[in-house]
């Protein structure tokens, strides 16, 4: 039910866009006449109500046909998954690392509020509050620019190493989305080690790794799994921005072009794709939350 209204509002905001794609097959072709235009607008459907046409096209999209691109003029399926491939590969790779060392800095803050935590406060606030293109901009200029260590973007050709290609978008979506992770992690851990189950397990003489790792974090982990699942939709939605910069085809980029070009096939499969994937997730991190909580399993 969610995924069908998503479908229907995100038809309605691109169907009450000005222009459709005969408007600008007719100022791309001048020979064009009116009478050609309305006979191909009959032709395809667009001389329907946006409600019938939105019920054709769900209709079609159930039964696994999910149309044409106009600005590519082949299937959108074969559009869209080479893009969410590149996305899935950038994209995921950033959220993991974000992911895994913001929680383990977390972690680490947490079980030392003096030395570490001030610090890696500090550094949450600092990657919070950095631009990404301006970062992408930065790490481009330092490290293919100046020292000429890494690509500046793109893809790599057909034999080249990929990994050179992906060091520098990585690092800058890993760093803009590790605050969050930090953060969350570092303030769960502090509020578990301070409860009475914590200072059981340290008098019977379990080792400090042990309370940590094997007693606060799971408890702790609650809002990181939550956040983890809503990071989940760019897995498929793409990076626009940082796609921007390196000159790397992904989601982002092909579901704005599609946007901006009137492209609904595409660009409503690339939408769905990604609220579809955004719900799986939520809906996994609502079973994990189960899983390891024992206090949502009673509820």
């Amino acid at each position: 039910m969610t995924l069908a209204i998503v479908s229907a509002l995100t038809w309605l905001a691109m169907g009450l866009m000005p222009g459709d794609p005969l408007d600008l097959a007719m100022l791309a072709d001048p020979a064009l006449t009116a009478a050609d235009v309305e006979r191909l607008r009959a032709l395809h459907g667009l001389d329907r109500p946006l409600h019938r046409r939105y019920l054709a096209w769900a209709g079609a999209v159930l039964r696994g046909e999910f149309g044409f691109s106009r600005l590519y003029a082949v299937p959108a399926a074969a559009v869209l998954w080479p893009a969410l491939g590149g996305t899935l590969v950038l994209v995921g790779s950033a959220l993991v690392i974000a992911g895994v060392l913001g929680t383990a800095l977390g972690v680490l803050a947490a079980a030392r509020p003096r030395r570490i935590a001030p610090l890696v406060d500090a550094l949450a606030v600092l990657m919070q509050s950095t631009p990404t293109f301006w970062l992408g901009i930065m790490l481009i200029i330092i490290f293919a620019v100046t020292l000429g260590w890494l690509p500046a973007g793109g893809t790599a050709e057909r034999g080249q190493n990929p990994l050179p290609f992906l060091v520098l978008p990585v690092a800058t979506l890993a760093a803009a989305n590790m605050a969050a992770y930090l953060r969350h992690a570092m303030a769960g851990m502090q509020g578990e080690l301070g409860r009475d189950y914590i200072r059981t397990a340290r008098m019977k003489g379990l080792p400090e790794r042990a309370v940590i790792w094997r007693h606060a974090f799971p408890n702790a982990a609650i809002p990181v799994v939550t956040i983890a699942a809503l990071d989940a939709g760019a897995l498929v939605s793409g990076a626009l921005v940082t796609e921007t910069i390196f000159a790397r085809p992904g989601m982002g980029k092909l579901i704005y072009d599609a946007v901006m070009g009137n492209d609904y096939n595409l660009a409503l499969l690339g939408l769905l794709l990604a609220a579809l994937v955004t719900m799986l997730a939520t809906l996994a991190a609502d079973i994990i939350q189960r899983l390891i909580d024992p206090r949502v399993r009673a509820v």
